[in-house]
């Protein structure tokens, strides 16, 4: 078991499978030393457990929650393309969209649940720029879309 999924375990965490693409794409692209993420829904088991708009339907407090688990799919995508999360050298670029009520303005408190549990699981490596952004509707209805790039070590 490599670190990063040791200290997964450690929060009581697991790591999921790939998530299967919802349309002509796949998860994960590895070009270089870069892997580039599909937009990773908030699916546990392949289901959505929760849809709906975030400051209407959905609290900020669940799709923070939702947030936290794009970002353990979006680390199980890198590592279906890099092999080992112990690869991780760092996290370049989050992008998090949250399907938002029209007065709700609260998106970068939303994506905070993605970028902190990067943070804990990547330790420095997980500390990373960052876009929020307010959308009308996502795929199926999702509150919450998160997408990340990162940069790899070589394969040693």
């Amino acid at each position: 078991m490599s670190a990063v999924e040791q200290r997964l375990v450690d929060l009581g965490l697991t790591l999921p499978e790939v998530a299967a693409p919802l349309a002509a794409y796949v998860p994960a692209v590895l070009s270089g030393a870069y892997v580039f993420t599909a937009g990773q829904l908030p699916l546990v088991d392949g289901k959505l457990t929760t849809c709906g708009k975030v400051g209407a339907e959905v609290t900020p407090e669940q799709a923070r929650e939702l947030a936290r688990t794009c970002a353990l799919n979006a680390l199980a995508a890198v590592k279906s393309v890099a092999g080992d999360l112990d690869r991780v050298k760092r996290v370049v670029k989050v992008v998090g969209f949250v399907a938002s009520a029209p007065d709700f303005t609260g998106q970068p408190g939303v994506v905070n649940g993605a970028s902190e549990l990067l943070g804990q699981v990547l330790g420095d490596a997980g500390v990373h720029a960052r876009s929020a952004v307010g959308v009308a509707v996502l795929p199926l209805d999702a509150p919450v879309e998160v997408e990340i790039q990162v940069e790899l070590e070589p394969a040693g």
